[in-house]
């Protein structure tokens, strides 16, 4: 046993510091990681950690020697990695025919886009810095490195990172420790030794001064700077702000209106008060698995406030029903003049969320089960909403995992549409549908009339509304505040004459309120758009013989947070309500009658109102000013490097740090940066040799230069070894010497 330990013993002896360096960068590496909080999913940061762990352990345990062996074990696990935890939304069963394997195998291996990619970048960057790191100039390079993508991210979005930095910080400061342990052995191994018959005394004080440390660091409370960098300086110069997070982020301070505060993308839980912006959120939330592509409803509100939407306060149309399993729901309203398809769709729930209603196209005929397809489900948990197409759900505590619904959609019918009213019979729900607050503004009712006036029918003039929005104004996830006034309050007003760029609830409100202004009566949809389909699942496609293998856009669809969505549905009478898509960029997925097409976005006639002109959205403003910052800091760098290398910058920064040393000890100094300076250009110290036998040998070579070795010799080893003190004089123009015989080395 003592023979296996001692065998242990001394191969974990044999490459121990490198070792310590996988583990320190992979630790820095995971740190770096969160800066992708809110655009990965939760796989793509379980492979990403699993990836470095991976990587670490077979640094640990493979000899350091055949590296070639580790790399070629860490690729492999990354793969296995990344098979393992990869979110693949199908199987195919592996052919029998031996032809089709290659085909099998692309497709089992197309589901691991983009984790694979994520999975190799993180491993070569571990198998890079690992290998690089060698010096305590690279140790600092990695660390410094690491800090500054944090702190850049940190400040400049709402993701906090400070206990990420001080991951980082920590893993540096015990990194250095571990580096001058190394370099401790390799300069005094004796005192190596000696030191570690005392292993415990060494390590417990260091772990708890790091700790300490760090702790104190990342509990101090975070204040305003003193000193402003120059990104913001430039941005304040210009007349514009820089949004800095401090303390908890993403929160408002108390004099901050809620509506000028950027949320997270994701289904609104309170919707009277819009506006502001929001960051994009990529976290999957559920996956649909329909026969049809479609919009997935939410709730419809029926009011609009001057600053947001509200439920209506009519007992008329807030009637409910209990629901059964497999029992028909109705729609209240007419559609006898209407061509309709059935849709079934199974939702899966993804996060733990719960929400007021259950999702699915609109409107719901039918539940099919909840939880599982066998099981029965209470009838007291869910109620039916036939004037608003909602399905509520009763108990937030029990919100179901899946379930399935079949969805009785109607068929876009256009010619049909253009011969009929946009108008209730029942006056009290006119009423309600085509309400507007007394405050808005005269000129959005005129806007109305005047993109409609080219419009022969109801239907016509509700399609000018939504390709006048689509073609005159720009979608904008954080639109520019600072253009609004403060003459309006006015949500759409603001919207429609003084931002005119927005997101989607920018977009359906302005086009509800103006289709309200022609007495159309329009309600306000929030719910989700379609999401993602995986990667192609039906094969090749030379086997299709050139059809369109799927015309309704059936499949798995991974709706995330970011595919929150708000959009206009119009009542027509006999058709009931229709929806339409005013967002610019979103299209939304009709299906239409035999005979007909599916409507494209036309452009808008032109009107006396100012046009937007087409700007980048200001996610890409954002990523151009990240690529700058960091071209910036490259580029800073690089002249850096380039100029400390120059010859003059180590004598000015010598003279201004001499400052602090003594005359003789500036002499040991500047004899030091000799003696580097000579072995860059080849005259190297043989670690037997003396000082003076090494000057003297290169005085042999340089001889036109022995006088000034001579020189240097002398006065070094009289600052080195002498009782008296050298004058400053004296010491400067050593350094003069100095400066001349770097200059005159070959």
């Amino acid at each position: 046993m003592k023979k296996v330990l001692s065998w242990v013993g001394a191969y974990m002896a044999a490459g121990w510091y490198e070792r310590f360096v996988s583990l320190f960068v992979g630790v820095i590496l995971m740190a770096c990681v969160a800066v992708f909080d809110g655009y990965w999913w939760p796989e793509s940061y379980t492979i990403a950690y699993a990836t470095l762990v991976a990587a670490i352990i077979v640094d640990a345990l493979l000899p350091q020697k055949l590296r070639w062996v580790r790399w070629t074990f860490q690729l492999i696990a990354a793969i296995w990695v990344t098979y393992r935890f990869a979110r693949k939304e199908w199987y195919i069963a592996a052919p029998a025919d031996s032809s089709e394997w290659g085909w099998w195998m692309e497709q089992q291996l197309a589901q691991l886009h983009p984790f694979i990619w994520i999975s190799l970048a993180l491993l070569g960057l571990h198998m890079l810095f690992a290998a690089w790191a060698t010096t305590r100039t690279r140790l600092f390079g990695i660390v410094g490195a690491a800090l500054l993508v944090l702190t850049i991210a940190d400040s400049f979005t709402p993701i906090w990172l400070w206990d990420d930095v001080a991951i980082v910080v920590f893993t540096g400061l015990l990194w250095l420790v571990v580096h001058h342990l190394r370099k401790l052995q390799l300069t005094h191994p004796d005192s190596w030794r000696t030191l570690f018959e005392y292993p415990v005394g060494l390590i417990t004080p260091t772990f708890i001064v790091l700790a300490l440390l760090v702790l104190i660091g990342v509990n101090v409370p975070s204040t305003a700077p003193l000193l402003q960098d120059p990104y913001t300086l430039w941005k304040n110069a210009r007349g514009e702000q820089v949004r800095v997070f401090l303390g908890d982020k993403a929160v408002p301070a108390n004099n901050t209106p809620q509506s000028t505060a950027n949320a997270s993308s994701g289904y609104s839980r309170e919707d009277g008060s819009l506006g502001g912006g929001f960051d994009y959120d990529y976290s999957p939330m559920m996956t649909v698995s329909t026969s049809q592509r479609s919009y997935w409803r939410g709730e419809s509100k029926a009011i609009y406030t001057g600053t947001g939407w509200v439920d209506a306060d009519n007992r008329t149309i807030d009637t409910t029903a209990r629901v059964n399993q497999e029992q028909a729901l109705l729609a209240a309203e007419d559609r006898s003049l209407a061509e309709t398809v059935e849709v079934s769709q199974i939702i899966s729930m993804i996060r733990e969320d719960t929400y007021p209603v259950l999702f699915g196209a609109a409107p719901v005929s039918s539940v099919n089960w909840i939880n599982e397809e066998s099981g029965n489900f209470s009838p007291n948990l869910m109620r039916w909403k036939p004037y608003e197409w909602e399905l509520r759900w009763g108990d937030p505590d029990s919100y179901p995992k899946s379930y399935s619904l079949t969805s009785t959609i109607t068929l876009l019918d256009e010619e049909g549409l253009k011969e009929a009213d946009a108008a209730f019979s029942e006056q009290n729900l006119q009423q309600v549908y085509t309400s507007l607050p007394a405050s808005l503004p005269q000129r959005v009712r005129d806007l109305a009339v005047q993109i409609s006036a080219g419009g022969a029918n109801d239907y016509e003039k509700a399609r000018l509304i939504e390709d006048y929005l689509r073609s005159n104004f720009v979608y904008n996830n954080k639109p520019d505040l600072s253009k609004l006034s403060g003459t309006s309050e006015d949500f759409v007003d603001q919207f429609l004459f003084e931002l005119m760029e927005g997101y989607c609830d920018y977009f359906s409100s302005a086009m509800a309120v103006l289709a309200r202004s022609l007495d159309m009566p329009a309600r306000w949809v929030k719910g989700f758009a379609p999401g993602v389909l995986p990667a192609d699942l039906y094969g090749p496609g030379e086997m299709l013989d050139g059809e369109d293998f799927n015309p309704s856009g059936a499949g798995m669809y991974t709706v995330r947070n970011s595919d929150a969505h708000s959009w206009v549905e119009i009542y027509f009478e006999g058709y009931g309500w229709i929806s339409f898509e005013a967002t610019a960029g979103f299209s939304f997925p009709y299906m239409v009658a035999e005979g007909e097409e599916t409507p494209l976005p036309t452009v808008a006639p032109s009107v006396d109102e100012p046009v937007v002109n087409a700007e980048p959205p200001t996610e890409s403003k954002g990523a151009a000013v990240w690529m700058i910052v960091v071209v910036s800091a490259l580029v800073a760098g690089a002249v850096l490097w380039l100029v400390l290398r120059r010859r003059d910058i180590p004598v000015l920064w010598n003279k201004l740090v001499g400052r602090d040393y003594s005359s003789n000890e500036l002499i040991v100094v500047e004899t030091n940066r000799l003696l580097r300076q000579c072995h860059k250009r080849g005259m190297r110290r043989e670690e037997h040799e003396t000082l003076r036998e090494a000057i003297l040998r290169w005085s042999k070579q340089q001889k036109r230069l022995t006088d000034d070795f001579r020189y240097v010799l002398d006065s070094f080893e009289h600052a080195k070894y002498g009782q008296a003190a050298v004058s400053r004089e004296e010491a400067e123009r050593f350094a003069g010497k100095i400066r001349y015989l770097i200059g005159e080395l070959k």
